[in-house]
C-alpha cells in the first residue's frame, strides 16, 4: 500500500513538475524591466526568509526538478531585470509573473508582506517551499489580475481567507498541501466554485473542505484538471452523466465518506487519469467503462466495488496503471489483456477473485508490477508465458495456487521481488538465471529439497523468506558470503541443519533479523553473524547445546527457548528487550549483571534447573519490563520486594519454585499487572486482599502454598473487577466463602462472545501460559483466551453455605469448590451458569437434593458431586444422561440412574410418570443430543486452544481416552435407561 501511495505521489508531482518547468521556461525567456520601487519590495520579500535546502526536498525527490535558491543573487544595485523568477510587463514595467517554486525558502509570509505590493501579478508560483506557520491570508485576494496561483506543497496552514474566491480571473488554482504535514481548511467552498468560473485547473489536495461534492463543478465545460483528494468530502457523488469534454484528470481519492457509483462519462470524453481510491464508492463497474478510451490511469483501490469485471475493460487500450485492489470483486479475472498491451502496473489484490489466471496475461509484455495477492485464485500458474523483460514485481501470495513454480519465473531478467508465499506450491525451488532479485518470499508452501545455490549469488538480495516448507539439507554458513545487503533471513519451520565455518563471522554484515527456529540445528552455536547489526535472533525449537558468547551489541530480541542449553545462564547484552531461554537445561544462579539490561521488556527463564536466591534488582531494573517468568525452577528465598513506580509489569510468574515469605506489598504499584502466578511455592501469608485494587488483574494463582486464615472483607469498594481466573486451591484458607469478592467478579459476568474480539492474554511479543485444573485434568494452556473463566477454591477449609451470588457469574467455565467443609444446599442460582463446562463440589458436607434445574446447563461436560450428604433422586435429562456413577458416589441418600440404588415411590415418580413429565416439560432425545453435542464442541474448542503450539503426546493420549470413554458412557447410559423402563 505504501509503495503504491508513493507511486501516486510521484505521478502527481510529475504533472506538477511539467507545469513548473513550463513556467520557468516562459519566465526566463521574457524581457524583464522593473521599476526600482518594485525591486526594493522584492529585496524586502527575500530578506524575510532564510535559505534551507531541506525546504524544497519534495521538489527534488518527487518532482524530478533540481531545486536551487533563486533569490540568492537578488542583490541591490544588480541588474534586477534579470533576477531569476521575476518577469515584468514590457510596456508598464510592472511585475506580472513571480516564480519562486523550489527555491529553498523557509519562513513566514505575514499579512503585511511586501509580496502584496504587486497588484498587477498575473502568475504567482510559490510551490515547494516551507512557509510553515503562514496562512493563505486576505492579501492574496488583492491580485485581481491573477490567472495562475500555485501555493502547493509549501506548508501553509490554518483557514484560507475567503477573499481567495474574489480572484475571478483565475484559470489555474493549486493549493495542494502535504496531507501528512499541515492542517489547512477552506470555508466557503461553494462560493469559490461559483465565483471562479474560468477555472481549468483546480487542485485542493489535502485542504479540509468538509463539504458535499458541488454539482456545479460538473457543468464547467472548461475544466481540464480537478483534484479534490483528501478534502473531507462527504455525501453522494452525483449520479448524472458527466459532460466535461476537456477533463483529463479527476482525483477524489482519500475521501472516505464520499459514496456513489462509478461515475458515468459520456462517450465524448478526454479523461486520462481517474483516482477514486480510499473512498466509499460501491456497486458494480458498468460496461460503459469501456468508453474511457483515452484512460491511462485507473485507481479504484480500497473502495467498496463488487461484482465481476466487465469485459468492456478490454477497450482501455491506452491504460498503463490499473489498480482494483482492496475491493469485493469476485468471479473470474476476465481474459481481457490481449488489448491492454500498454499496461505497466496491474494491481488486483485483496479481492475475492477465483479460478485461474487468464492466459492472456502473457500478452502484457510491458508489465512491471503484477499483483494478484490475497484472493482465492487456484490451479497452476500458466506455464507458457514469455517476453516479460520488464517484469520487476510478482506478488501472488495468499492464494490457493498449486503445482510447481513455473520455469518462466526463474528467467525474468528484471525481477526484483518474488512473493509466492501462503499457497500450495510443491516440488523443488529451481535455479534462477539472473541475479536482480532483492526480495524472495516462498514461505508457507510445500516446497522440498535444498535451497538452490543461485540464491546465494544475489548480491542485491535484502530479504529471503522460506519459512514453513519442507526444505532440508545442510546449510553451510560460508555460502552467505556474497549476500552483503541481506537484512532479513527467515528459514524457520523446515528441516535444515547448519554447518558453521570459522571464517563466516564477517558474513552478512547488514543482517538485522535472523530466524532459524524449528529446524535441526545442533551443537554449539558459534556463528557470530551480524555482530553490530543483528537485533532479532530466533533459534528456538532446535537442539543447540550452548554458545561461546553473545557477541551482538545491538540485540533486541533473542529467543532460544526449547533447546538443549546447559551450564550457567548466559547474560544478555544491555540492549536486549526480549530474552527467552525457557525449556532448556540451564543451571546455577541468576547473575545480578542481568539487571544491566535496562531496556528489558520480556524475561522468560522458565522450565530450567536454575537455583539460588533471586537478585533483589529483578523488580526494579527496567521500567519497560512487562513479563517476568521464572516458573518451574528451583529458586528459594523471598520474592523481590521492591518494584519501580510507573513500572510496566503485565505478567509475574513465580510458579513451581521454593519461594517463601510474604507476598510483596509493593505489588500494589503494579497498575498494569494482568497475571500474578505464585502457585506451588512455600509462601506463608494471609490472603492479599489489597491486590483487589489492581485495575487490570485478570489471573491470580496462589495454588499450593501456605496461605491461611479467613479471606474476610475488603475495604476496596469493588475489588478484583477484572479477575476471571482465580486459583486458591491447596492452601489453608478457612471461614466462609468470600461473598464480597464473588459479587465483584464482573469479568465473569455477561460476556458477549459474539460481539467481542477473541484474543489471548499478552501481545505480539509474548503470550501467557498457565496450568489449570479443569474437568478433572491438570492442563497447561499454552495461550489463554480472553473468554476463559474459572474459579478453584478446592482443598482448603472453607465452611458454611455456598453463596447464591455465584449464580450471577453466568460466563464461568469452571467451578471447583471440592475438598472443603461446605454445608447447606446446592444453590438453585447455579441454573444461571449457562456457560459452565466443569462443576466439582465433591468431598464437602452438602445436603438436600440435586436441583433438577441443573439439567439446563447444556455445556456441562464434567460433574462431580461425590462424597457429600445429598439425598433424593438424580436429575435426568440433557447432560446428566452422560454422567457416570463416580459423579455421585458417596451420597448414601441419593438414588436413581446411574447409581445402582433404585428410588422408592416416596423419592421419585414412577418411571412412566417421569417419562411423561419429561416430555410435557419439553424434553426429548433431540434436545439431549444437541446438549451433548454442545458440550463436546466446547471440549474440542478447549483442545484446540491447548494444541496451538506443540503437540504433547501424553495429553493427546488423555484426550483421546476421555473422548472414547464419553462415547462408551453414552452407549451404556442408553442401555441402562432402556433396561429401567422395560
Amino acid at each position: 500500500m505504501m509503495s503504491k501511495l508513493l507511486l501516486l505521489c510521484f505521478l502527481f508531482f510529475l504533472s506538477c513538475s511539467h507545469l513548473l518547468l513550463s513556467s520557468s521556461f516562459s519566465f526566463s525567456n521574457s524581457t524583464k524591466i522593473c521599476p526600482h520601487g518594485q525591486a526594493l519590495a522584492l529585496l524586502q520579500f527575500k530578506q524575510s526568509f532564510s535559505i534551507n535546502n531541506s525546504s524544497s526536498w519534495e521538489c527534488d525527490y518527487f518532482g524530478g526538478i533540481t531545486s536551487y535558491p533563486k533569490t540568492k543573487y537578488w542583490k541591490e544595485g544588480s541588474d534586477y531585470y534579470s533576477w531569476d523568477g521575476v518577469s515584468c510587463d514590457l510596456v508598464t514595467g510592472h511585475v506580472i509573473e513571480l516564480d519562486l517554486s523550489c527555491s529553498w525558502l523557509s519562513g513566514t509570509i505575514h499579512s503585511n508582506s511586501t509580496l502584496f505590493r504587486f497588484p498587477h501579478l498575473q502568475r504567482l508560483n510559490l510551490a515547494f517551499n516551507n512557509f510553515s506557520g503562514s496562512s493563505v491570508s486576505a492579501g492574496f485576494g488583492r491580485f485581481s489580475s491573477l490567472t495562475h496561483l500555485n501555493l502547493s506543497y509549501s506548508r501553509f496552514s490554518g483557514l484560507i481567507a475567503p477573499e481567495i474566491s474574489h480572484l475571478s480571473n483565475l484559470v489555474s488554482l493549486d493549493l495542494t498541501q502535504s496531507y501528512y504535514v499541515e492542517d489547512i481548511a477552506l470555508h466557503g467552498f461553494d462560493s469559490l466554485v461559483q465565483n471562479l468560473t474560468k477555472l481549468q485547473k483546480l487542485h485542493l489536495l489535502g485542504i479540509s473542505i468538509s463539504s458535499i461534492f458541488p454539482n456545479s463543478l460538473l457543468n464547467r465545460s472548461s475544466l481540464i484538471s480537478l483534484d479534490l483528494s483528501l478534502c473531507g468530502l462527504h455525501g453522494r457523488f452525483p449520479d448524472n452523466d458527466i459532460h466535461l469534454p476537456k477533463l483529463e484528470l479527476l482525483s477524489l481519492w482519500g475521501n472516505s465518506n464520499l459514496s456513489g457509483n462509478f461515475p458515468r462519462f459520456s462517450e465524448n470524453n478526454s479523461l486520462i487519469d481517474l483516482y477514486l481510491s480510499s473512498t466509499n464508492f460501491s456497486g458494480e463497474l458498468p460496461a460503459s467503462i469501456g468508453n474511457l478510451k483515452s484512460l491511462q490511469t485507473l485507481d479504484l483501490s480500497y473502495c467498496q466495488f463488487s461484482g465481476s469485471i466487465p469485459a468492456s475493460l478490454e477497450n482501455l487500450t491506452q491504460i498503463t496503471y490499473l489498480s482494483l485492489d482492496g475491493n469485493h470483486f469476485s468471479g473470474k479475472i476476465p481474459n481481457v489483456f490481449d488489448n491492454l498491451r500498454n499496461l505497466i502496473f496491474l494491481y488486483l489484490s485483496e479481492n475475492n477473485f477465483s479460478s485461474q489466471i487468464p492466459p492472456s496475461i502473457g500478452n502484457l509484455t510491458n508489465l512491471r508490477v503484477l499483483d494478484f495477492s490475497d484472493n482465492q485464485l487456484e490451479g497452476a500458474i500458466p506455464s507458457s508465458i514469455y517476453g516479460f523483460s520488464s517484469l520487476s514485481y510478482v506478488r501472488l501470495q495468499y492464494n490457493l495456487f498449486n503445482g510447481t513454480i513455473p520455469s518462466w519465473l526463474y528467467i525474468l531478467p528484471s525481477l526484483v521481488e518474488l512473493d509466492l508465499s501462503h499457497n500450495k506450491f510443491t516440488g523443488h525451488i529451481g535455479e534462477f538465471q539472473f541475479d536482480s532479485l532483492e526480495i524472495i518470499n516462498l514461505s508457507m508452501n510445500e516446497l522440498h529439497g535444498s535451497i538452490p545455490t543461485s540464491i546465494f549469488e544475489f548480491v542485491n538480495l535484502s530479504s529471503l523468506n522460506l519459512f514453513s516448507n519442507n526444505l532440508s539439507g545442510v546449510l553451510e554458513t560460508s555460502k552467505f558470503k556474497k549476500l552483503i545487503y541481506l537484512t532479513y533471513l527467515d528459514l524457520s519451520n523446515n528441516m535444515l541443519s547448519l554447518t558453521m565455518s570459522v571464517h563466516s563471522n564477517s558474513l552478512l554484515p547488514n543482517i538485522q533479523i535472523l530466524d532459524l527456529s524449528h529446524n535441526n540445528i545442533s551443537g554449539m552455536f558459534s556463528w557470530k553473524v551480524g555482530k553490530d547489526t543483528l537485533y532479532r535472533l530466533n533459534l528456538s525449537y532446535n537442539f543447540i547445546s550452548g554458545f561461546e558468547m553473545f557477541p551482538w551489541s545491538s540485540m533486541r530480541i533473542l529467543d532460544l527457548h526449547f533447546n538443549l542449553l546447559q551450564g550457567k545462564l548466559p547474560t544478555p547484552t544491555n540492549s536486549t528487550y526480549f530474552f527467552s531461554v525457557s525449556h532448556n537445561k540451564l543451571s546455577g544462579e541468576i547473575s545480578p549483571l542481568i539487571c544491566k539490561a535496562s531496556s528489558m521488556g520480556v524475561l522468560d527463564l522458565s522450565h530450567n534447573n536454575l537455583s539460588g536466591m533471586l537478585p533483589h534488582c529483578l523488580g526494579n531494573f527496567s521500567n519497560d519490563l512487562s513479563v517476568l517468568n521464572l516458573r518451574r525452577n528451583q529458586f528459594h528465598g523471598i520474592i523481590p520486594q521492591t518494584f519501580l513506580n510507573g513500572n510496566s509489569f503485565r505478567t509475574l510468574d513465580f510458579n513451581s519454585n521454593q519461594l517463601e515469605g510474604l507476598v510483596p506489598r509493593s505489588l500494589i504499584i503494579c497498575k498494569e499487572l494482568e497475571v500474578l502466578n505464585l502457585g506451588n511455592n512455600k509462601i506463608n501469608d494471609t490472603f492479599p486482599h489489597w491486590l483487589g485494587a489492581l485495575p487490570k488483574l485478570q489471573v491470580l494463582v496462589l495454588h499450593s502454598n501456605h496461605f491461611h486464615g479467613q479471606i474476610g472483607f475488603s475495604k476496596i469498594k469493588s475489588p478484583f473487577m477484572s479477575l476471571r481466573i482465580i486459583d486458591l486451591a491447596y492452601n489453608d484458607f478457612e471461614g466462609d466463602l468470600p461473598e464480597i469478592y464473588l459479587r465483584s467478579l464482573k469479568a465473569t459476568m455477561n460476556i458477549d462472545e459474539g460481539n467481542m474480539t477473541r484474543k489471548y492474554i499478552g501481545d505480539d511479543n509474548y503470550q501467557d501460559s498457565m496450568m489449570v485444573t479443569i474437568k478433572g485434568l491438570e492442563i497447561e494452556f499454552v495461550k489463554i483466551l480472553n473468554t476463559f473463566t474459572t474459579i478453584d477454591f478446592s482443598s482448603n477449609k472453607f465452611q458454611g453455605d455456598i453463596p447464591e451470588c455465584i449464580g450471577n457469574l453466568n460466563s464461568l467455565r469452571g467451578l471447583n469448590l471440592s475438598r472443603n467443609y461446605l454445608t447447606g444446599h446446592i444453590p438453585l442460582s447455579f441454573k444461571n451458569l449457562k456457560m459452565l463446562e466443569s462443576l466439582d463440589l465433591s468431598s464437602n458436607k452438602l445436603s438436600g437434593r440435586i436441583p433438577q434445574e441443573l439439567t439446563s446447563l447444556t455445556f456441562l461436560e464434567v460433574l462431580n458431586l461425590s462424597q457429600n450428604h445429598l439425598t433424593s433422586f438424580i436429575p435426568q435429562g440433557s447432560q446428566f444422561q452422560t454422567f457416570e456413577n463416580d459423579s455421585y458416589y458417596g451420597n448414601p441418600g441419593s438414588c436413581g440412574f446411574p447409581l445402582s440404588k433404585r428410588c422408592t415411590t416416596d423419592e421419585v415418580l414412577d418411571p412412566s410418570q417421569e417419562i411423561a413429565a419429561e416430555f410435557e416439560s419439553g424434553f426429548d432425545w433431540k434436545t439431549t443430543l444437541i446438549g451433548y453435542g454442545c458440550g463436546l464442541v466446547s471440549g474440542f474448542s478447549l483442545g484446540c486452544l491447548i494444541f496451538l503450539s506443540g503437540k504433547p503426546e501424553w495429553l493427546v493420549w488423555i484426550i483421546d481416552k476421555n473422548i472414547h470413554k464419553m462415547i462408551v458412557r453414552n452407549k451404556m447410559s442408553t442401555h441402562r435407561r432402556r433396561t429401567q423402563r422395560s
